[in-house]
Protein backbone atom coordinates (compact mmCIF):
# COMPACT_ATOMS: atom_id res chain seq x y z
CA UNK A 1 0.00 0.00 0.00
CA UNK A 2 1.12 3.57 -0.66
CA UNK A 3 1.01 4.56 3.01
CA UNK A 4 3.31 1.66 3.91
CA UNK A 5 5.70 2.54 1.10
CA UNK A 6 5.74 6.13 2.33
CA UNK A 7 6.59 5.02 5.86
CA UNK A 8 9.42 2.85 4.51
CA UNK A 9 11.05 5.99 3.13
CA UNK A 10 11.71 7.07 6.73
CA UNK A 11 13.64 5.44 9.53
CA UNK A 12 13.68 5.95 13.29
CA UNK A 13 16.82 8.04 12.98
CA UNK A 14 14.97 10.54 10.78
CA UNK A 15 12.36 11.55 13.38
CA UNK A 16 12.25 12.78 16.98
CA UNK A 17 8.67 11.72 17.67
CA UNK A 18 7.18 8.24 17.88
CA UNK A 19 3.53 7.38 18.61
CA UNK A 20 1.82 5.20 21.14
CA UNK A 21 -1.53 3.41 20.90
CA UNK A 22 -3.50 2.09 23.88
CA UNK A 23 -6.75 1.15 22.15
CA UNK A 24 -6.32 -2.46 23.28
CA UNK A 25 -5.94 -1.70 26.98
CA UNK A 26 -9.56 -2.67 27.60
CA UNK A 27 -8.48 -6.33 27.37
CA UNK A 28 -4.70 -5.93 27.68
CA UNK A 29 -4.28 -3.38 30.52
CA UNK A 30 -0.47 -3.23 30.46
CA UNK A 31 -0.09 -3.11 26.69
CA UNK A 32 0.98 -0.19 24.54
CA UNK A 33 1.91 -0.24 20.86
CA UNK A 34 4.93 1.89 20.00
CA UNK A 35 4.64 3.01 16.39
CA UNK A 36 7.74 4.19 14.53
CA UNK A 37 8.63 4.56 10.84
CA UNK A 38 10.19 1.10 11.09
CA UNK A 39 7.53 -0.55 13.24
CA UNK A 40 3.79 -0.22 12.57
CA UNK A 41 1.10 -1.22 15.05
CA UNK A 42 0.85 -4.95 15.77
CA UNK A 43 -2.53 -5.18 14.07
CA UNK A 44 -0.95 -3.79 10.89
CA UNK A 45 -3.64 -1.15 10.45
CA UNK A 46 -1.77 1.92 11.78
CA UNK A 47 1.36 3.16 10.05
CA UNK A 48 3.58 5.96 11.32
CA UNK A 49 1.73 8.52 9.21
CA UNK A 50 -1.68 7.15 10.24
CA UNK A 51 -0.68 7.55 13.88
CA UNK A 52 0.59 11.08 13.31
CA UNK A 53 -2.71 12.10 11.70
CA UNK A 54 -4.80 10.48 14.45
CA UNK A 55 -2.79 12.16 17.22
CA UNK A 56 -3.21 15.57 15.61
CA UNK A 57 -6.94 15.10 15.13
CA UNK A 58 -7.54 13.96 18.71
CA UNK A 59 -4.62 14.80 21.03
CA UNK A 60 -6.48 13.30 24.00
CA UNK A 61 -7.34 10.09 22.18
CA UNK A 62 -5.84 6.59 22.45
CA UNK A 63 -3.15 7.39 19.86
CA UNK A 64 -0.65 9.94 21.13
CA UNK A 65 2.73 11.44 20.31
CA UNK A 66 5.80 10.77 22.45
CA UNK A 67 9.34 12.04 22.33
CA UNK A 68 11.60 9.12 21.48
CA UNK A 69 14.35 10.59 23.66
CA UNK A 70 17.94 9.46 23.83
CA UNK A 71 18.83 6.21 22.09
CA UNK A 72 20.12 3.80 24.74
CA UNK A 73 20.79 0.88 22.40
CA UNK A 74 20.60 1.40 18.64
CA UNK A 75 20.73 -2.30 17.73
CA UNK A 76 17.97 -3.39 20.11
CA UNK A 77 15.95 -0.22 19.57
CA UNK A 78 15.81 1.02 23.17
CA UNK A 79 14.92 4.68 23.69
CA UNK A 80 14.67 6.65 26.91
CA UNK A 81 11.44 8.40 25.92
CA UNK A 82 9.80 5.11 24.95
CA UNK A 83 10.72 3.53 28.28
CA UNK A 84 9.31 6.48 30.23
CA UNK A 85 6.04 6.26 28.28
CA UNK A 86 5.81 2.49 28.67
CA UNK A 87 6.31 2.76 32.43
CA UNK A 88 3.63 5.42 32.71
CA UNK A 89 0.88 3.88 30.57
CA UNK A 90 1.44 0.35 31.89
CA UNK A 91 1.09 1.54 35.47
CA UNK A 92 4.68 0.53 36.18
CA UNK A 93 4.14 -3.10 35.15
CA UNK A 94 6.55 -2.79 32.22
CA UNK A 95 9.81 -0.88 32.55
CA UNK A 96 11.58 -1.20 29.22
CA UNK A 97 10.97 -2.01 25.54
CA UNK A 98 13.46 -3.20 22.96
CA UNK A 99 11.64 -2.40 19.72
CA UNK A 100 13.67 -4.80 17.58
CA UNK A 101 14.18 -7.90 19.70
CA UNK A 102 12.10 -10.92 20.63
CA UNK A 103 14.59 -12.12 23.24
CA UNK A 104 15.59 -8.99 25.15
CA UNK A 105 12.79 -6.91 26.71
CA UNK A 106 10.41 -7.46 23.76
CA UNK A 107 7.37 -5.26 23.25
CA UNK A 108 4.17 -6.40 24.91
CA UNK A 109 1.54 -8.06 22.75
CA UNK A 110 -2.17 -7.38 22.92
CA UNK A 111 -3.84 -10.13 20.91
CA UNK A 112 -4.63 -8.26 17.69
CA UNK A 113 -1.23 -8.95 16.13
CA UNK A 114 -1.04 -10.18 12.55
CA UNK A 115 1.81 -12.59 13.30
CA UNK A 116 3.93 -13.93 16.14
CA UNK A 117 7.69 -14.34 16.31
CA UNK A 118 8.58 -17.34 18.47
CA UNK A 119 12.00 -18.60 19.54
CA UNK A 120 13.03 -22.20 18.80
CA UNK A 121 15.85 -23.04 21.24
CA UNK A 122 16.66 -26.37 19.60
CA UNK A 123 18.02 -24.51 16.57
CA UNK A 124 18.68 -21.10 18.17
CA UNK A 125 16.44 -19.46 15.59
CA UNK A 126 12.99 -17.97 15.12
CA UNK A 127 9.78 -19.02 13.51
CA UNK A 128 7.07 -16.57 12.45
CA UNK A 129 3.45 -17.69 12.15
CA UNK A 130 0.60 -15.47 10.94
CA UNK A 131 -3.03 -15.45 11.96
CA UNK A 132 -4.40 -16.99 8.75
CA UNK A 133 -2.19 -20.07 8.93
CA UNK A 134 -4.38 -22.95 10.10
CA UNK A 135 -1.69 -25.61 10.30
CA UNK A 136 0.85 -26.43 12.98
CA UNK A 137 4.29 -24.96 13.54
CA UNK A 138 7.30 -27.29 13.97
CA UNK A 139 6.46 -27.23 17.69
CA UNK A 140 3.17 -28.94 16.93
CA UNK A 141 1.27 -25.83 18.05
CA UNK A 142 -1.13 -23.69 16.06
CA UNK A 143 -1.25 -19.90 15.95
CA UNK A 144 -3.95 -19.73 18.62
CA UNK A 145 -1.92 -21.79 21.09
CA UNK A 146 1.20 -19.69 20.62
CA UNK A 147 -0.85 -16.49 20.83
CA UNK A 148 -1.99 -17.56 24.28
CA UNK A 149 1.64 -17.47 25.44
CA UNK A 150 2.16 -13.77 24.83
CA UNK A 151 -1.18 -11.95 24.44
CA UNK A 152 -2.97 -9.89 27.06
CA UNK A 153 -0.26 -7.27 27.44
CA UNK A 154 2.42 -9.67 28.66
CA UNK A 155 6.13 -9.17 28.01
CA UNK A 156 7.46 -12.65 27.34
CA UNK A 157 11.04 -13.13 26.19
CA UNK A 158 11.06 -15.42 23.17
CA UNK A 159 7.63 -14.34 21.90
CA UNK A 160 6.47 -11.09 20.34
CA UNK A 161 3.48 -10.09 18.26
CA UNK A 162 4.20 -8.14 15.08
CA UNK A 163 2.62 -6.69 11.96
CA UNK A 164 3.55 -8.41 8.71
CA UNK A 165 4.68 -5.04 7.36
CA UNK A 166 7.37 -4.97 10.07
CA UNK A 167 8.98 -7.99 8.41
CA UNK A 168 9.77 -5.72 5.45
CA UNK A 169 11.63 -3.23 7.64
CA UNK A 170 15.46 -3.11 7.58
CA UNK A 171 15.27 -3.18 11.38
CA UNK A 172 13.25 -6.40 11.55
CA UNK A 173 14.58 -8.27 14.61
CA UNK A 174 17.95 -6.59 14.13
CA UNK A 175 18.68 -6.95 17.83
CA UNK A 176 18.52 -10.74 17.45
CA UNK A 177 20.31 -11.09 14.11
CA UNK A 178 17.48 -10.24 11.72
CA UNK A 179 16.66 -12.59 8.86
CA UNK A 180 19.77 -14.67 9.56
CA UNK A 181 17.98 -16.05 12.62
CA UNK A 182 14.64 -16.81 10.90
CA UNK A 183 14.34 -20.53 10.18
CA UNK A 184 10.64 -21.22 9.56
CA UNK A 185 7.66 -19.46 7.94
CA UNK A 186 4.32 -20.68 6.58
CA UNK A 187 4.53 -20.84 2.79
CA UNK A 188 1.84 -18.19 2.31
CA UNK A 189 3.62 -15.75 4.61
CA UNK A 190 6.99 -16.45 3.01
CA UNK A 191 5.57 -15.61 -0.40
CA UNK A 192 4.10 -12.34 0.94
CA UNK A 193 7.43 -11.11 2.28
CA UNK A 194 9.78 -12.83 -0.18
CA UNK A 195 11.19 -9.54 -1.48
CA UNK A 196 12.28 -8.59 2.04
CA UNK A 197 14.17 -11.84 2.61
CA UNK A 198 17.83 -11.65 1.55
CA UNK A 199 18.18 -13.64 -1.65
CA UNK A 200 20.84 -15.95 -0.22
CA UNK A 201 18.48 -16.99 2.60
CA UNK A 202 15.28 -17.63 0.68
CA UNK A 203 15.84 -21.34 0.10
CA UNK A 204 17.26 -21.82 3.61
CA UNK A 205 14.07 -20.89 5.46
CA UNK A 206 11.74 -23.86 5.84
CA UNK A 207 7.96 -23.91 5.43
CA UNK A 208 5.27 -26.40 6.44
CA UNK A 209 5.89 -28.16 3.12
CA UNK A 210 9.51 -28.83 4.06
CA UNK A 211 9.29 -29.85 7.72
CA UNK A 212 6.66 -30.88 10.24
CA UNK A 213 8.65 -31.14 13.48
CA UNK A 214 11.82 -29.97 15.20
CA UNK A 215 13.91 -32.95 14.10
CA UNK A 216 13.06 -32.40 10.45
CA UNK A 217 13.74 -28.69 10.86
CA UNK A 218 17.21 -29.40 12.27
CA UNK A 219 18.05 -31.66 9.31
CA UNK A 220 16.70 -29.11 6.83
CA UNK A 221 18.81 -26.30 8.27
CA UNK A 222 21.94 -28.44 8.22
CA UNK A 223 21.36 -29.56 4.64
CA UNK A 224 20.75 -25.97 3.49
CA UNK A 225 23.68 -24.61 5.54
CA UNK A 226 21.54 -22.01 7.30
CA UNK A 227 23.52 -19.36 9.25
CA UNK A 228 22.15 -20.61 12.59
CA UNK A 229 23.92 -23.91 12.00
CA UNK A 230 27.27 -22.16 11.63
CA UNK A 231 26.59 -20.25 14.80
CA UNK A 232 26.16 -23.50 16.74
CA UNK A 233 29.25 -25.24 15.41
CA UNK A 234 32.07 -26.42 17.65
CA UNK A 235 31.58 -24.99 21.12
CA UNK A 236 34.62 -24.60 23.31
CA UNK A 237 36.12 -27.95 24.21
CA UNK A 238 35.54 -28.84 27.82
CA UNK A 239 38.24 -30.95 29.43
CA UNK A 240 36.83 -34.11 30.90
CA UNK A 241 38.23 -35.41 34.19
CA UNK A 242 37.47 -38.62 35.97
CA UNK A 243 36.18 -38.19 39.49
CA UNK A 244 36.44 -41.08 41.88
CA UNK A 245 33.90 -41.41 44.66
CA UNK A 246 34.94 -43.62 47.54
CA UNK A 247 31.53 -43.85 49.15
CA UNK A 248 28.77 -43.52 46.57
CA UNK A 249 25.44 -42.24 47.75
CA UNK A 250 22.99 -45.14 48.18
CA UNK A 251 20.04 -45.35 45.84
CA UNK A 252 16.79 -45.34 47.81
CA UNK A 253 14.68 -45.93 44.74
CA UNK A 254 13.01 -42.55 44.86
CA UNK A 255 12.10 -41.09 41.47
CA UNK A 256 11.87 -37.33 41.21
CA UNK A 257 9.82 -35.80 38.43
CA UNK A 258 11.81 -33.14 36.53
CA UNK A 259 8.77 -30.88 36.61
CA UNK A 260 8.75 -30.83 40.41
CA UNK A 261 12.23 -29.28 40.43
CA UNK A 262 10.90 -25.97 39.12
CA UNK A 263 8.64 -24.02 41.50
CA UNK A 264 5.32 -22.71 40.14
CA UNK A 265 5.36 -19.35 38.32
CA UNK A 266 9.11 -19.61 37.74
CA UNK A 267 10.67 -18.75 34.38
CA UNK A 268 14.04 -20.26 33.57
CA UNK A 269 16.03 -18.63 30.74
CA UNK A 270 19.32 -20.18 29.63
CA UNK A 271 21.37 -18.14 27.18
CA UNK A 272 24.70 -18.79 25.51
CA UNK A 273 25.52 -22.00 27.37
CA UNK A 274 26.39 -25.56 26.42
CA UNK A 275 25.36 -28.36 28.78
CA UNK A 276 26.70 -31.86 28.31
CA UNK A 277 25.91 -34.75 30.63
CA UNK A 278 25.95 -38.52 30.30
CA UNK A 279 23.58 -38.95 33.21
CA UNK A 280 21.83 -36.91 35.89
CA UNK A 281 20.86 -38.79 39.03
CA UNK A 282 18.93 -37.20 41.89
CA UNK A 283 18.65 -38.91 45.25
CA UNK A 284 16.49 -38.04 48.22
CA UNK A 285 17.03 -39.21 51.78
CA UNK A 286 14.01 -40.65 53.64
CA UNK A 287 13.15 -38.62 56.72
CA UNK A 288 13.54 -41.57 59.07
CA UNK A 289 17.09 -42.29 57.86
CA UNK A 290 19.84 -40.98 60.14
Amino acid sequence: MKRDERARSLSEEDVDVFYGCIMCQSFAPTHVCIITPDRPSLCGSISYFDARAAAKMDPEGPIFALEKGRCLDEKLGIYQGVNETVQRVSGGAIEEFALHSALVKPCTSCGCFEAIVFYIPEVDGFGVVHRHFKGETPYGLKFSAIAGQCSGGKQVEGFVGIAIEYMKSPKFLQGDGGWKRVVWLPKELKERVIDAIPEDLRDKIATEEDVSNIEELQRFLEERDHPVVKGRETPETVEEKEVSIEEPTPNYGVTVSPISLIPPNTKVVLKGIVIKSREIVIYTTPRNLK
